[in-house]
């Protein structure tokens, strides 16, 4: 029986790369199982890829000031319609935050 208590060694570059690939490939077969088509499914990953590149670190990592920097002045130079196209893609990559309740 492995002992769990030994400390794992800290996640290499490869490692990191290999959970975001996992991640975004669970984000597409999780949009694709809700019966979203292709198209659709397309789009959400072009927009989230271009705001991967913009941010040039996990999309897990992002806050919201980087969103809000993102669209607020990263996408400012863009086409009116550009900007909104994107938010759809990436409020359903993050959960909502659960308020607490009084």
């Amino acid at each position: 029986m492995k002992d769990l208590r030994v400390a794992r060694a800290l996640a290499t570059v490869e490692d990191l790369e290999a959970l975001e690939t996992d991640v975004l490939a669970g984000f597409v077969l999780a949009r694709a199982a809700a019966g979203l088509s292709d198209g659709t499914i397309s789009s959400d990953m072009v927009h989230l890829e271009q705001v991967r590149a913009w941010f040039g670190r996990p999309l897990w990592e992002m806050e919201p000031a980087d969103a809000d920097t993102y669209f607020g002045k990263v996408l400012r130079a863009t086409a009116k319609g550009t900007r909104p196209a994107g938010a759809p893609a990436i409020k359903t990559f993050f959960p909502a935050q659960a308020t607490p309740t009084a």
